[in-house]
Formats: structure tokens, C-alpha cells, sequence
């Protein structure tokens, strides 16, 4: 069992698909405090050559509370707003017409919580690429919100009886891999390597988010694209 956990984040980039498809089982880390001007609700799409940052509104968003409790705002013209953009700006990229309605599907989905928005993302783009990772909700399953830090992700992988927990290369300082080998868990960090793709011609601009990717590339591309990183 390799197993991969990480906060729910709406249409992210290329390294958390990556992580993704690296593990048997992903852990949706929703139910930890959420992260203000973090990237749970926003990312960024290619406008006119340049990065541009969307953002999905949220209602009394704050650290102080978790993630699976922060609610979308009550006005609900951004959907209709993000997908003019998204229209305006991707409608003439190879894979729009394939790629568009599923954006549409993933960005309409009937919920009043980011978790869940961008959990049912996650699930969507997952079967459209035919990756066989399975995403778990943690907040449904594993109930140790008491625990902290790599505590609580040691007992997640324990409940799960994990041999190899991958994490992204960020955490490389918050977690120990003795730690984790005295509970025989094996510790590996995925770092993504640059990976670039033709963008209408004009000069690459990497790291946006999984949208931009699925748009100008095709499955296989991209499969080759997620396995573009290394494990330290």
C-alpha cells in the first residue's frame, strides 16, 4: 500500500496529479484548518499569454476554521464568470471541445463546500485520465482530528497499513523518516521535474493549473507528463 495525503484543492497543478497517480490510495486531508491566500479555492489559467489567477468566493472563510466546513458564497455567478474566461481564453486549443464540457460538469457540481467542489474535481479529472488511484475523504474515515502534525498523518497511514508513505518535496522538514521506519513505513518525497508542452506558440508559462494541461495535450501526453518527477 503506497499512500499520498494532501488538502483538497480546486484544479491544481500538474505536481499534486502527480502525486496522484504516484500512490495506490489518496487521503483528501479536509478536515485541517483552512489556509487563507492558499490554493484550496484558486489557481491560475493562461490569459492572453500570462498567468491569471481565479479564484473561487467563499463565505466566512478563516483559519480558524476546516476546510470540509468552509462554504462556497451564496452568489454563484462565478461559475458562470470562470467558464466565459476559461471559454474566451482556451477555445481555440487542440483539446477544448473534449475538455471544455468536463470543465463545465466539474465547475457546476451542485455543493455548498470547496471540500466537496474541489474533491468532485479530483474524482472527475482522475476517471477522465483513467488514473486507478482511489480518493479516500479523511474527515469520513480515519475520526483522529485530536491528533496533530506528522502524528496524525502516521496514524492515517497506520489505520491504512501503509508501507510507503510519498508526500510532496515541500514537507521535507516537517516530517522524520525515522519516524516513520519505526512504525516499518517507509518515507519518499515527490519532487516534479520541469515539464513544458506547446501553449499557442508563445513562450511556456509552467505551473498552471491541471486545466491548462488537459487543454493543450492528450492523454497520453499527459500520462507521460505526471510521471515527469523523482522520489527522494
Amino acid at each position: 500500500m503506497v499512500l499520498g495525503i494532501m488538502q483538497p484543492y480546486f484544479l491544481p497543478y500538474i505536481g499534486y496529479f502527480q502525486l496522484l497517480k504516484a500512490v495506490d490510495r489518496f487521503v483528501v486531508y479536509d478536515d485541517v484548518h483552512f489556509i487563507t491566500r492558499g490554493w484550496i479555492n484558486r489557481n491560475n489559467i493562461l490569459v492572453s499569454g500570462k498567468a491569471h489567477l481565479f479564484t473561487v468566493p467563499l463565505q466566512d472563510a478563516s483559519q480558524n476554521r476546516r476546510i470540509n466546513e468552509v462554504s462556497l458564497a451564496p452568489d454563484q455567478q462565478w461559475r458562470r464568470k470562470l467558464l466565459k474566461t476559461i471559454s474566451q481564453s482556451y477555445q481555440k486549443a487542440p483539446f477544448y471541445s473534449t475538455v471544455f464540457p468536463l470543465i463545465e460538469k466539474i465547475t457546476y457540481f451542485e455543493t455548498e463546500r470547496i471540500s466537496d467542489l474541489a474533491v468532485n474535481a479530483l474524482v472527475e479529472i482522475r476517471d477522465y485520465l483513467s488514473i486507478g488511484t482511489e480518493i479516500v475523504p479523511g474527515s469520513a474515515v480515519y475520526k483522529n482530528s485530536h491528533l496533530r502534525g506528522q502524528e496524525r498523518i502516521l496514524d492515517i497511514c497506520k489505520q491504512e497499513n501503509a508501507e510507503r508513505y510519498v508526500n510532496p518535496s515541500g514537507g521535507m522538514d516537517l516530517y522524520s523518516r525515522e519516524k516513520f521506519e519505526e512504525e516499518n513505513i517507509a518515507l519518499f518525497f515527490i519532487q516534479s521535474k520541469p515539464a513544458t508542452y506547446p501553449q499557442f506558440g508563445n513562450e511556456f508559462v509552467p505551473w498552471l493549473s491541471i486545466l491548462d494541461v488537459l487543454m493543450f495535450n492528450d492523454q497520453n501526453r499527459i500520462h507521460e507528463l505526471l510521471d515527469e518527477y523523482v522520489l527522494i
